[in-house]
């Protein structure tokens, strides 16, 4: 694959302003192209792609397009950064009247140098608020599509949808249905930004001159209406990939505009790696239903604050997982304090159900078309229940890395939790904790079958829990394993046990009317443990005293 650097664009606006600037702050810019600017950690703007882009691994060649009248500036950058200054491509150009257009540059180094290869483009002069994603992730992406790729981010609260290409994405396929270059506010629902960050198939180049031909007009000449044009209307398979990050210095600039980016980004890369994201995840006391969940029935559930696992990461300079000194014991008094602990803690920590989460958060996120960070962290934990790790962790990843709801919606994210147990860790466990974990409160779960097949979830509904009455719970100190309560259990639906089948079916049923009606006292799992309603409060030391 070869790399394009565009930086070829006639800065009038930010530069006029600069030298304009009657503060003196800035004079020391003046005539510095934009892409030369000092950016994030006092680096130059281009020097963060140079870094990213530059190795051998991923890219035969890399070549940076300029124009005639900042060319001087850029050799004299290449010279002392170790660009090949051969690899600088001049269009010619001296102002905003005479240049070429962004795709024309783009089809003057492939045709100049020419290039037969898969190509990526880059926006050298944008700035990205993420200084270190992986490049690699994104190739990877391209090259396991049947298309184009365009990176894409969801715009920040501030940003107007009118100053970007905006893209509408299948979320399912990852494909771009539809592109809008600045469009107008209610065309579109998405906020989803395209910038100049794509990669073209060797065989789709063809494309570019077909288009130069049909678009004479200099101002047309724009990776938006390119991208318009292809997707919109020659309908060629376009697909996109998320960056969980900001760009910013687009296109025509002010000062003003590079002075609060550049202060945000700065500000933001400075207060990340002291402050640790800690998470919980609650355990869950099954009211009605269980264990119908795992065989198409329906659960009312609700979480409870006593129980928990609490996960904690810091940004760090390599990728460590600590073990926790209870329940991932290295060290022993003797060979009979290791026989004793592991008859009664058995021999599976927590660290596993660490590196299992961050696996799968790697593998899904590259399925799913979201490029990460580089970013290295430390990852502990504390727990009362096991399980929960694995949610918690999950809620930490998501922080870390900017994912939102929007990229990993909450049905999903309860599927993704379940998987990490039972598809990676080949652990007995049912989708009813994973639901409650991720939405946590009192929540309705119908789990048919029909919906599951078709889109992958149930049916979830939290309920209001201000006018439930007091609960009590009972439990043993010492509970058994409820994986191995339930491990035929399975079997013997899938058997067509009639039983097993119709016990599931009144579970399902009884979900229904407590909805309605309430309950009064049952197991609420299989751990060793009884929730029941207080209706008398006087009553309640009598009646724990009376189960245990």
């Amino acid at each position: 694959m070869i790399c394009m650097l565009l930086v070829a664009g006639h800065g009038t606006i930010l530069e006029t302003q600069i030298k304009s600037d009657v503060t003196g702050l800035y004079a020391h810019l003046t005539g510095v192209p934009k892409a030369l600017l000092p950016g994030v950690g006092g680096k130059k703007i281009l020097d963060f792609w140079w870094e990213t882009v530059n190795t051998r691994q991923l890219f035969s060649e890399v070549y940076l397009v300029t124009n005639a009248d900042k060319y001087k500036h850029y050799e004299r950058w290449a010279t002392a950064n170790d660009f090949p200054v051969e690899n600088v491509v001049n269009d010619g150009s001296t102002t905003l009247d005479d240049r070429l257009g962004a795709v024309a540059d783009l089809e003057l180094a492939i045709r100049s140098r020419q290039l037969q290869d898969d190509i990526m483009v880059i926006a050298g002069d944008m700035l990205c608020a993420d200084q270190n994603f992986d490049i690699a992730q994104v190739i990877r992406f391209f090259r396991s599509k049947p298309g184009e790729l365009a990176i894409y981010y969801e715009l920040e609260s501030g940003e107007k949808s009118y100053t970007r290409g905006i893209v509408e994405v299948c979320p399912n396929t990852h494909r771009v249905m539809r592109f809008f270059e600045k469009p107008q506010e209610g065309v579109t629902a998405s906020r989803l930004a395209s910038v100049v960050f794509y990669c073209l198939r060797k065989e789709s180049l063809l494309y570019i001159s077909e288009f130069l031909i049909q678009h004479p007009d200099v101002n047309d000449r724009t990776f938006g209406k390119f991208w318009e044009w292809l997707i919109n209307e020659e309908k060629i398979p376009v697909y996109g990939m998320k960056l969980p990050t900001g760009f910013q210095l687009i296109g025509q600039v002010g000062l003003s505009d590079y002075t609060k980016w550049l202060a945000h980004y700065s500000s933001k890369q400075q207060l990340s790696p002291s402050k640790p994201i800690t998470c919980r995840s609650f355990a869950r006391v099954g009211l009605m239903g269980n264990p119908s969940d795992g065989f198409n029935g329906k659960t009312i559930a609700m979480s409870i604050a006593n129980f928990w696992a609490e996960v904690t990461l810091m940004e760090s300079q390599t990728l460590v997982l600590l073990p926790h000194p209870l329940n991932d014991p290295t060290e022993f008094g003797s060979l009979q304090d290791l026989f004793r602990i592991s008859r009664k803690e058995g021999y599976l920590g927590g660290l596993r159900l660490l590196q299992a989460t961050c696996k799968k958060f790697y593998q899904f996120c590259s399925e799913q078309g979201i490029a990460l960070s580089k970013q290295n962290f430390t990852l502990k934990y504390d727990t009362n229940i096991p399980r929960a790790i694995v949610s918690a962790t999950l809620k930490c990843l998501m922080k870390f890395y900017n994912i939102t709801d929007n990229d990993l919606p909450k049905p999903i994210r309860a599927n993704f939790i379940l998987n990490v147990e039972t598809d990676e860790l080949f652990i007995t466990a049912g989708l009813q904790d994973r639901v409650v974990q991720v939405y946590e409160g009192l929540v309705y779960m119908d789990f048919n079958k029909q919906l599951i097949d078709e889109r992958g979830y149930g049916e979830y509904v939290p309920l209001d829990m201000s006018d439930l009455p007091l609960f009590w719970l009972a439990y043993l100190g010492n509970p058994s394993d409820s994986g191995r309560i339930h491990s035929n259990v399975r079997q013997r639906w899938l058997n067509g046990e009639s039983t097993v089948v119709e016990a599931m079916k009144s579970f399902a049923e009884l979900t229904d009317q407590a909805r309605l009606f309430g309950s009064a006292v049952k197991l609420p799992g299989s751990g060793g443990a009884v929730v029941g309603l207080c209706m008398d409060t006087e009553r309640l030391v009598w009646w724990i005293l009376f189960l245990i």
